[in-house]
């Protein structure tokens, strides 16, 4: 039977909360897909014979395959071929980056629109999750031990795949809950932790454990994890050390690290009525950053009943590097945008409720001044120029500073011989993630600094392959 193509050059839209609705809840902004739209969709996708897509995919998902299944109406066999390659599905169709990977490669994208492969990735995942019957089964256990630090993107993916080749996998976290930035940094409006949560319960039902409240570094050293046992260790740490401008005034009260903001927020549920998570409820908030987390922190904001949020960025519109679909959600949720704007001090006034504290100061406004943009600099961004005489002062009550993060110094402060750069990023020699530790393997956020979810779960792929490879070959050896 011939193969119905659609070939209309535009996605199926998303179907979302109105947009007027959704700032005000914390009920996730899109709904998704219906059978028909994902039937419909899948149908655009030409099945090209060298699949750019896939090798535009950090975790290898065979993307046409699973598209072709949803295109015959079977998800269950769409989700076996996405659950070969990736850990995550259901994380993976809502916040990774398509439109810079699988879906900028896309052939449908040349004259029009590229197919809307996360769309259909997302579909599929909820749909196995909400009819499928069938449990993860824990394999054969091969009799090896590997320890996994940190329940981040980098380190579920890493401890999946070890536990599908039979290793018994313990994963260390930290916090008192598995998940990582998953779980602490996205909002709930775009990544519901129930999802989450269900997805890491696919992961201990095969056999892995979860300890948390466990601080490598503090609790037990990475040499202590060896004298337990572990062949080989993962560190999937992320990057949790927030950044500053160093400007003026970032000490005084009102000021916050996106990483507390939205920690305070999604971990401890302070959007929650009676919640006792200490924020604070700004009326004025700016937010200082341009990427995917400023963005949530900007509509967080909002949700948390801000009069007026703006996002306070030194380049142009274009030169945004947060996800294009979440730009346009915060502008539709009244999220201004003051670009090509710099801080440069935080002003402050003293608290007359408590006069005795010097440093009592609380946020009452920021002084910027306009920028230009120039030539291009290292990363090919033009140069953002400060324009002369054009100082001016914002008036807001709160200001949180999305600047990126940085790996905390723990791990690597307590590892003789692990070698880091200058930036405190694990140096690892290649794509398997190994370190200058002969059995200890890094990747994600603490290796790359801040990025994206799906290149963290690729760098916890290839180092599980990597792991695997080591420990065989020490057991053929004998070692």
């Amino acid at each position: 039977m011939a193969v119905r193509r659609n070939m209309d050059p535009h996605k199926c839209p998303m179907p979302s909360q109105d947009a007027k609705v959704r700032a005000s809840n914390f009920d996730e902004v899109a709904l998704g897909y219906t059978w028909e739209m994902a039937v419909g969709e899948a149908n655009r996708c030409l099945n090209c014979p060298k699949k750019p897509c896939r090798s535009a995919c950090p975790v290898g998902i065979d993307i046409p395959a699973f598209i072709s299944c949803v295109a015959a109406g079977d998800m269950e066999g769409a989700y076996r071929i996405l659950s070969e390659s990736s850990s995550l599905p259901a994380v993976c169709g809502r916040v990774c980056p398509q439109e810079t990977q699988c879906e900028g490669k896309c052939v449908r994208g040349v004259k029009g629109e590229p197919v809307g492969i996360g769309r259909l990735e997302r579909f599929v995942a909820d749909w196995h999750r909400e009819h499928s019957t069938e449990r993860p089964q824990a394999p054969k256990d091969n009799g090896h031990k590997v320890a996994v630090i940190g329940a981040g993107p980098s380190g579920l993916t890493a401890a999946g795949d070890l536990a599908r080749l039979g290793y018994k996998v313990t994963v260390f976290e930290a916090l008192h809950k598995a998940g990582g930035v998953l779980v602490y940094g996205i909002p709930e409006f775009r990544l519901p932790k129930r999802i989450v949560q269900q997805e890491i319960d696919g992961l201990t039902a095969m056999g892995v454990d979860i300890e948390t409240n466990m601080v490598i570094g503090k609790v037990l050293t990475i040499d202590e994890l060896f004298d337990r046992g572990y062949e080989a260790v993962f560190i999937g740490s992320g990057a949790g050390l927030p950044r500053f401008m160093g400007i003026p005034g970032e000490s005084l009260k009102g000021v916050y690290s996106a990483n507390e903001y939205l920690t305070r927020i999604n971990l401890m549920h302070a959007y929650e009525p009676g919640s006792k998570t200490p924020i604070r409820h700004g009326k004025k908030v700016a937010v200082v950053g341009g990427g995917n987390v400023a963005m949530d922190a900007a509509r967080c904001a909002l949700r948390m009943g801000a009069e007026e949020v703006s996002i306070v960025y030194r380049r142009g519109m274009e030169e945004l590097p947060a996800r294009r679909e979440e730009v346009e959600h915060a502008q539709e949720e009244g999220v201004i945008f003051r670009i090509l704007t710099n801080p440069v001090e935080v002003l402050g006034y003293q608290n007359p409720d408590d006069a005795r504290d010097p440093r009592n100061g609380e946020v009452c406004g920021m002084r910027c001044v306009e920028m230009e943009l120039g030539e291009p600099d290292a990363s090919g961004r033009r140069r953002p120029i400060v324009k002369e005489g054009s100082e001016f002062t914002m008036d807001i009550d709160t200001l949180i500073m999305a600047l990126g993060t940085s790996p905390n110094p723990l791990i690597r402060s307590t590892t003789p011989g692990l070698e880091a750069d200058r930036h405190g990023c694990i140096v690892v020699r290649g794509e398997d993630g190994q370190t200058s530790r002969e059995g200890v393997y890094a990747g994600g956020d603490a290796v790359t600094g801040a990025a994206t979810v799906i290149l963290a779960m690729g760098a916890g792929k290839s180092a599980a392959a990597a792991i695997d490879e080591y420990i065989r070959g020490k057991s053929a050896s004998g070692v």
